[in-house]
């Protein structure tokens, strides 16, 4: 059976993501920070910080020990809606490191372990806000454009060896996280995407998974319609 790796699974859409694969019969590692919550014979919980290079590159090589990584799932991510003149340096700072630096840790020790496989597939994790050069999320938008620049290079660089490197954007997703948010904020985008429902957790993975088993290499697919102004 096909092992994943996914970062970020404690909740929301990592946490969902587990547990899809694993009812469609993979073998899932799941990176979080703190406690898990999943609980299944074939889930392991890893406490990961995705920030911290020599922690993320020991669990990595305790699962390549074990088997093979034919799936990473780069969803672990942080965000931050900051007027960009009144946007603290240390925010600036902390959304590079965990979603650019994050993910690039995660790609360049799973992705020297699938190449030794000469096979895999890894999926990063981005945001309409790119696209749309949303106003108010300068710092967010920068490290994730970093993550769509990362992807669009490594699928350059990976696929001589079989590995596919892609990535999926997504606006507000239904969790915790974005509750949080105004719901004005909220419902802008998502009229702006053409999404007035906006996106349930199920809907993410529906679409994540599809784009999983569709797009060619260095592509980059988002939820609903970013050619709007």
């Amino acid at each position: 059976m096909p092992t994943a790796l996914i970062t970020g699974t404690s909740q929301g859409l990592g946490l969902a993501l587990a547990e899809r694969l694993l009812a469609d019969g993979w073998t899932v590692h799941g990176f979080a920070r703190g406690p898990q919550v999943l609980t299944h014979e074939r889930f392991t919980a890893h406490v990961v910080d995705i920030t911290d290079e020599t922690v993320l590159r020991a669990a990595v090589a305790s699962i390549a020990e074990a088997g093979r990584i034919d799936l990473l799932i780069n969803n672990a991510g942080a965000a931050s809606m900051n007027a960009l003149l009144l946007t603290p340096a240390a925010v600036a700072e902390r959304l590079m490191r965990v979603n650019y630096l994050g993910t690039f840790h995660c790609l360049q020790a799973v992705g020297k372990v699938m190449v030794r496989q000469r096979a895999g597939r890894i999926v990063n994790v981005t945001t309409v806000a790119v696209p749309l050069s949303l106003e108010g999320e300068a710092a967010y938008v920068a490290s994730k454009a970093a993550v769509e620049a990362l992807t669009k290079v490594a699928a350059r660089e990976l696929a001589s060896s079989g590995i596919i490197v892609s990535a999926v954007g997504f606006g507000p997703i239904d969790t915790a996280l974005t509750r949080a948010v105004p719901k004005a904020a909220l419902a802008k985008i998502n009229d702006t995407i053409g999404r007035p429902q906006g996106t349930t957790l199920a809907a993410a993975v529906d679409f994540l998974l599809v784009h999983l088993h569709s797009a060619e290499a260095g592509r980059i697919d988002y939820l609903g319609d970013v050619t709007r102004p």
